[in-house]
This record gives C-alpha cells, structure tokens and sequence, in this order.
C-alpha cells in the first residue's frame, strides 16, 4: 500500500503542468490559483471531518501567516508561467526550493551544510541554468525568453518558504490542520485582487478545464497525506527516488499530450538536478535536513 500511495502522490505531482495548461484554456493564473487553493481547502475539511471529526483553523501564529504568503507567491507565480510557457517547466520548482532551503538552513538556522549538501546545490542550480538556456543566444533569454525561468524560480523561493513554516508548524500542530490553516489563509490572499481584474474567462467553458480546476485542488489538498502515509511504509531512499521521477513524468505527459519540445538541453539539465536530489539524499550523516514535503520528498 505504502508504493501505490507514493506512486499516487508521484503521479499526481507529474500532471500540475498538464492540468494548469488545460484549465488555462478557459481562465487566467489567478483563476488557477484562487481554484488551487479554494478546491483544496474543500478537500481538506472533509478528509479531515472523516478522519477526525473536526477541523482546527488557526491564524494567530506568524508562521501561518509566512507559509501563506509563501505559497501564496509559489502557486501565483507557477500558474503565471505555466500558462505561458510549457506545461513541464515547473520541474524547476523543485531545485529552486532546494537551493533555498539549503541556504535557509545555513544562514537563518545557523546548521551546518555538508560538502554533500553544498555539491546537490551546485547540481541543483547547474540543471536550472541549463534548463532556462535551453541553447537558446543570449539575446534572446535577455530580450525575455528567460523569464518563465525567473517566475519558476521565484515560485521555488515561495514554495521553501512555506516549508520552513511548515517545519515551525509541525512542532505545534498536526499535518492535516497546519496545512488547513495554511491553504485557507492563502485562499484569502489569492482572492483579493481578483475583483479589480478583467474578466476571467477568457475562452470557452469546458468540462476538461473545470475538471482540471478541481483535480488541481484535490492534489494541493491530499497529496501530502499520501506522501506522508507512503513514508511511514516504504524506504525513505526509495521514497526520494520515486517522487523525484515525477519531473520525467512531467517531461513525458508534456511531450505525448502536447507535443511540447523536449530538447536534449532539457534532458540534461533535469539529469543534472535529479543527481543533485540523490546526492542529498543518500544515507550517511545530514546536518542540515531539509522537512519532507511534496517536492524535494517535493506542495504541490
């Protein structure tokens, strides 16, 4: 059972780029992410009402209101360059965040990172450049084809955040109702300047998109209690490399749905930060261990 969940969750993850690209057919990103958020919340409560019989929302703690604004900035920004880019791009969410963390843990919590962890960063960071320069001249990435690479990247920044808090959280509340707390915050930050927009719809109404608004809540909800129960089950390095080969899904679903370019730039820059994510992963002595979330073992 604990391989079908992670498998689940993996799966999951692998298909954000594909549903955002297809409920974007008929809303703009801040649709998406108002709907992310929203469906989420809905799916939350009544997991949580079946498992515990009551839900606890709480918005009296600063790192409620940090992880809020933090995924509030994650799923903002990714949606925005989801829409107008490739539906694999936000693969590179997960190296983003974990540069981020590894710097977070160094100079805000004062651990220790190892030589291990320095060399996954570098690997990290190496995949992402690649992946953004896609053989593309210089002009070109400085004339704007390098800017869904800067979005995904500060969506990263805005994911790791929402991780530390959930590292803070976690001391004080349990899994289900910090992240109730959290997504319902950020529901309310998301909605805000939705009313001052133009219309919203912009194409035609659809089944597909409407059921790709829904399934993008279901997996921001439930995802990580798959995740979680698939940890308490399998290996925790199986774990790391099951989840992580959700950005080749992501490349293949984006290529047979799509038939997005999948050039050998992209091939290999995912290559190089998927061996940065094992490096970090590999038993052995970690100073500076990073929370398991969706994406790095990686909110939605």
């Amino acid at each position: 059972m604990g391989y079908v969940l992670l498998l689940l969750a993996t799966l999951a993850w692998s298909f954000v780029g594909i549903l955002v690209k297809t409920a974007s057919t008929m809303v703009d990103s801040s649709i998406i992410t108002l709907s992310r958020f929203f469906f989420g919340v809905l799916f939350l409560i009544l997991f949580l009402l079946w498992r515990d019989g009551r839900i606890v929302i709480r918005v009296g703690m600063k790192w409620i209101w940090l992880g809020a604004i933090g995924k509030s900035l994650n799923y903002l920004l990714e949606n925005l360059a989801l829409s107008i880019g490739y539906a694999y791009g936000n693969i590179l969410v997960m190296p983003a965040q974990t540069v981020t963390l590894l710097l977070a843990a160094r100079f805000l919590f004062g651990e220790k990172v190892t030589a291990k962890g320095w060399t996954a960063a570098v690997l990290c960071l190496a995949g992402v450049l690649v992946i953004g320069w896609n053989g593309e001249p210089l002009g070109a990435l400085l004339q704007g084809g390098g800017l869904t690479t800067l979005l995904f990247t500060l969506a990263g920044m805005g994911a790791a955040v929402h991780v530390l808090s959930q590292r803070q959280l976690v001391k004080e509340m349990d899994n289900g109702n910090m992240n109730l707390s959290v997504f319902s915050l950020s529901t309310l930050i998301v909605a805000l300047p939705v009313p001052l927009q133009q219309p919203a719809f912009h194409g035609p109404v659809t089944v597909w998109a409407w059921g790709a608004l829904v399934l993008l809540g279901l997996i921001t909800g439930l995802s990580f209690f798959w995740l979680a129960e698939a940890l308490k089950r399998v290996p925790f390095m199986a774990a790391a490399i099951v989840s992580n080969s959700s950005v080749l899904f992501s490349i293949l679903w984006s290529y047979l749905i799509f038939h997005e370019p999948i050039t050998l730039y992209v091939v290999t820059g995912t290559l190089v930060f998927l061996a940065g994510f094992l490096l970090l992963n590999l038993p052995g002595r970690r100073q500076a261990p990073l929370p398991q979330t969706g994406k790095a073992v990686p909110g939605k």
